[in-house]
């Protein structure tokens, strides 16, 4: 214990400004506030016994934390860094192994494991999955992509990023597809429910009962869906989904529709059909870029939450899931919100293709 006259304390109008802020601040860290505590009670005059009582620390810490402002001030109060265990792995086999991960491929393998890169590096496990984290590295993951060929790719993204950013005046915008073959599966057992620490469970096999197509069309200033189920999807459907959406749009609105580049989209009956409605003006994505149809993300949210884990025992049940969560999402709308410009998505795919080139060649 301590022995003789405990340290005064006075403190600056800075200092107690800073000592109070820390005390009131809720993201301050407790040992933090505590400190400042100590040290205002302390220019108060109070002896360490009686800030002790006051704060529910030990007389001897409290004796610690004064005489270590009386030194050393503010900084005095943040707890010093720690020795810690030293480095077993130096800069240069980090290096290494990230090459390597990047660079190059086991024998008889596609990509490394963390089991058989630890083996050639001369590591554990356990290093080389802390340094694939650290890197982001994920060479078991592997994803599919499909540059665009179109040779109108750039008037393309222009013409649809334009219509989502600046869109016309009286008009509506509207991203249209079909989602085809939508199947009616049943679980050839029932499903087993969540329990606490346990997912839900469903067989992998099912019963199929038939399958639909919808037709769906975004409102992208709305959030808003036009859907409709059939059994087929050819260019006499595509036209009866277009009357739909001519009659719910009002009669003074002009209609710019984005959808894909699939044959039935431009068949002599849809053509026809098109003279007949002069306010409709339908813009193509490029190929193999459905990403720009913003109708494909809602498809995802319907696969996502309605149809993947459920079970239908019919094309029935199967239609009335589907017109479920179309109501929900037109009970509350909520539009994607677009955010690159036309620039930003041309310069993205230009160093995607770029990148891809740069690798081949390397590899040649």
């Amino acid at each position: 214990m301590p022995q003789g006259k405990a340290v005064s304390i006075e403190l600056s109008k800075e200092e107690r400004e800073a000592l109070e802020r820390n005390v009131r601040r809720r993201k301050s860290a407790h040992s933090l506030s505590q400190r400042s505590r100590i040290v205002l009670l302390a220019s108060e005059g109070l002896t360490d016994g009686a800030i002790a009582e006051r704060v529910g620390l030990g007389r001897d810490t409290v004796g610690i934390w004064r005489n270590r402002f009386a030194r050393e001030r503010l900084e005095g109060l943040f707890d010093e860094p720690r020795v810690g265990r030293p480095r077993e792995i130096c800069d240069d086999q980090v290096e290494a192994v990230v090459v390597a991960t990047l660079e190059t491929k086991p024998d008889g393998a596609t990509h490394w494991s963390t089991r058989g890169l630890a083996q050639k590096m001369g590591l554990s496990q356990s290093a080389v999955s802390r340094i694939w984290r650290a890197f982001g590295l994920q060479p078991h993951r592997s994803e599919v992509f499909q540059l665009s060929a179109d040779p109108q790719l750039v008037e393309k993204v222009r013409d649809i990023v334009g219509l989502y950013l600046s869109p016309p005046k009286n008009a509506a915008v509207f991203c249209v597809d079909e989602k085809t073959a939508v199947q009616a599966l049943e679980r050839s057992q029932p499903l087993l429910p969540l329990q606490p620490r346990q997912p839900e469970r469903r067989s992998h096999d099912y019963f199929r009962h038939g399958s639909l197509d919808l037709f769906a069309a975004l409102n992208v200033a709305t959030g808003e869906i036009i859907g409709q189920t059939r059994m087929r999807h050819r260019s006499i459907e595509f036209v009866q989904f277009l009357d739909a959406i001519d009659e719910q749009v009002p009669r003074s609105l002009g209609v710019h529709v984005v959808l894909d580049n699939l044959s039935t989209h431009k068949t002599p009956r849809v053509k026809r059909w098109l003279q007949r409605h002069p306010r409709f003006h339908l813009h193509f994505t490029p190929t193999h870029a459905s990403w720009l149809n913003q109708v494909e993300r809602w498809f995802a949210g319907l696969t996502d939450r309605q149809l993947r884990r459920g079970s239908h025992r019919s094309r029935h049940e199967l239609r009335t899931a589907i017109e479920d969560y179309i109501a929900a999402t037109n009970d509350a709308p909520k539009p994607f919100a677009w955010v690159k410009s036309a620039d930003q998505i041309l310069r993205s795919i230009a160093r995607f293709a770029q990148r891809t080139l740069d690798f081949h060649r390397k590899d040649a």
